[in-house]
């Protein structure tokens, strides 16, 4: 597979030389998704036998019919890889099948993850750490804060923040992320030469550089209705639970925490004024189930075993998320603990606390299972 060191151009020369031209095609025609992928592979196995298949015999395949066996024949013809490929080229984006190892781990889980992947900038195995933050694109000052601010705060502690692009919630989401000096990514519901909405381009080309844009659509695909459920899968899929700040009762950003739901993941959500119409979806998520979240304190607790073997690199220092929880004196102890046991002496010499103080500390952090304490007086992080 492709080293992403290389460049944009010698990255897709190198994806075609395999099926990647193939799976490329079938991309580009509307209506071919994951599930009908499937099971075409299932019948024929693999896409040059799909593309050779003959539409009588295509579509006695169960689950594709004659419409769907008419479009693999002439959409695969009409196709223009090449244009499609230096299309990519220009705006500097990888295509990237699902059977790469750069493909998001955590969308490889879902149930109908993407054939492929169009991004722009990098997703890194950190991003694995990642929340969606969504809402309403008609949303109130409230609402803008709060993304902004839950965003910012996640970044600022190594959470990967995902979102849609669009106006209101995500696009401040994105902001707080940035502003965060941390790790964001778009999910876009149309192809990557088509941002969309068009006065986000400026705040796009800041997310590549702090993150990725990213789509399953062609390039030029245009924005469309029906483009964003499916795009909202993709939103979850890459994250371990989903925060809703403000929305209607039918929204897209509702329908993004069903497929949480879906997918086994959180959902959390932000309440709001009981007579705004924006935050009727959010407390009604609450009533259903999800949970209400005030500071980020309320995720990391929720995430638990999700979220507390995941450390991720910030500058020079190495954050363990379930810090979040503790007040100074707990962090300071627990900051100073890790895999390799370390005596309490060495814990009292090295945090500049009372020896008494120490001893109440492990004893509290040991309560909260984040602390194990091994013979002669040894501690490691749980």
């Amino acid at each position: 597979m492709a080293n992403l060191r290389l460049g944009i151009s010698e990255w897709n020369k190198v994806l075609i030389m395999d099926h990647f031209e193939g799976l490329l095609r079938l991309n580009m025609i509307s209506g071919i998704g994951t599930i009908t992928y499937r099971r075409l592979i299932e019948h024929l196995g693999s896409v040059k036998s799909i593309l050779d298949c003959p539409k009588s015999r295509l579509e006695k395949i169960p689950g594709i019919g004659p419409k769907i066996a008419a479009k693999i024949v002439t959409g695969s013809k009409e196709a223009d890889i090449d244009k499609e490929i230096k299309l990519a080229e220009k705006n500097n984006v990888k295509i990237v099948p699902f059977s790469s190892d750069q493909f998001p781990q955590n969308l490889k889980q879902i149930y109908d993850p993407p054939i492929l992947l169009y991004i722009k900038g990098d997703i890194k195995k950190s991003d694995t750490l990642a929340i969606a933050v969504v809402g309403a694109r008609r949303c109130s000052y409230y609402g803008r804060t709060q993304a902004e601010r839950f965003a910012r705060q996640l970044a600022q502690v190594g959470f990967c923040v995902v979102s849609g692009m669009a106006r209101g919630v995500d696009t401040n989401a994105h902001i707080g992320a940035i502003k965060g000096n941390g790790r964001t990514i778009a999910v876009l519901g149309s192809g990557l030469g088509v941002i969309y909405p068009s006065e986000n381009k400026d705040l796009s080309e800041k997310i590549a550089s702090h993150g990725a844009v990213i789509s399953e659509l062609p390039m030029s695909t245009p924005p469309n209705n029906r483009n964003f459920p499916p795009r909202n899968r993709i939103i979850s899929g890459l994250s371990l639970g989903v925060l809703v700040v403000e929305s209607t009762l039918r929204s897209g950003s509702s329908i993004t925490a069903k497929w949480a739901l879906e997918h086994g993941k959180e959902v959390f959500a932000v309440p709001g004024n009981i007579d705004s119409n924006y935050s009727r979806g959010t407390n009604k998520l609450i009533k259903d189930g999800a949970k209400l979240v005030e500071d980020i304190s309320d995720i990391v607790e929720e995430l638990g075993p999700l979220a507390e073997s995941i450390h991720i690199k910030d500058s020079e220092k190495v954050v363990d998320i379930r810090s979040l929880t503790l007040n100074s004196q707990e962090n300071k102890v627990f900051s100073l603990l890790s895999s390799t046991p370390v005596a309490i002496d060495d814990i009292t010499n090295k945090s500049g606390l009372q020896s008494s103080n120490v001893a109440s500390i492990l004893m509290i952090l040991e309560v909260k299972k984040l602390v194990k304490q091994l013979s002669g007086k040894r501690f490691v992080k749980a």
